[in-house]
């Protein structure tokens, strides 16, 4: 295409040369060769135009393809910085929710990250990024502002692993808060809890809550652990079957409490 552009100028300006004496002349061949000159000055122009056209196109796109990088560029730090401040947000906010409930159940705590989890679905546990050297020992509770997660069954100088209260192998002393019907909450199966031993002439019904008893010495009377979800009344046998599903959603859990001396919490 530019090659083609210069010989059509090549061939104007020999032509305009020409046609220039002839004219300068006021020659009738001169007047003759203007409709041979008119059409090659018109392609000039226009091939001319084009190149001319083509080349701004290009910067063009490359300065808009170069603009849309950086804004790109700023676009992706920009959605970086929001999510950083959103989860700093959630943190806080996370962080506010524990320090109003160490206010609230008169024990001393000390606050703890989770930092990894034990994927089996048997025996459901944590690792949490606190031990002995911070005075977390062996049978401590460990709690949220929403409920109980479970306690601490061994602990390294800077580690602790915590069995969470929906294993098969947990244990805790509680009561029905409405009607104070007693008995022992055991992990079961797919995340919930059997409230078990409860005898079958108390009043427990689906949607009651349940909180520990204090009575086990290891969690602070009143702690939320669920809400009743099903209760089946056999019709021989003391004890009826009670089904509670944990306030606490271990899935989600980032931040714990743990309680560095149960005191019995009185309601």
């Amino acid at each position: 295409m530019i090659v083609g552009v210069i010989v059509l100028i090549a061939i104007n300006i020999i032509i305009l040369s020409a046609s220039s004496r002839s004219y300068s002349s006021y020659y009738e061949p001169g007047r003759i060769a203007i409709p041979f000159i008119a059409p090659f000055q018109k392609a000039v122009t226009r091939s001319v135009r084009f190149v001319r056209g083509l080349w701004s196109n290009y910067f063009y796109l490359v300065t808009a393809a170069k603009e849309n990088e950086r804004i790109r560029e700023a676009l992706n730090q920009a959605v970086e910085e929001n999510n950083h401040l959103l989860e700093l947000k959630l943190f806080n906010i996370r962080l506010r929710e524990l320090l109003e409930f160490q206010k609230a159940i008169t024990s001393r705590v000390i606050a703890a990250e989770v930092i990894g989890k034990d994927p089996s679905p048997w025996f459901k546990t944590i690792i949490i990024d606190k031990g002995t050297d911070d005075r977390v020992r062996k049978g401590m509770a460990v709690v949220i502002s929403d409920g109980v997660v479970g306690q601490v069954i061994s602990a390294s100088s800077h580690y602790s692993k915590v069995l969470l209260i929906t294993a098969h192998n947990s244990s805790a002393d509680a009561l029905v808060q409405r009607t104070r019907a007693r008995g022992i909450i055991q992990g079961g199966a797919t995340g919930r809890c059997a409230f078990k031993y409860v005898l079958r002439k108390h009043d427990v019904q689906v949607g009651d809550r349940v909180i520990t008893s204090g009575l086990d010495d290891v969690f602070p009377k009143g702690l939320s652990i669920g809400q009743v979800s099903r209760v089946i009344k056999p019709d021989a046998g003391i004890f009826q079957e009670v089904t509670v599903i944990p306030y606490v959603e271990f899935e989600k859990l980032e931040e714990v409490l743990v309680v560095l001396n149960p005191l019995k919490k009185q309601l």
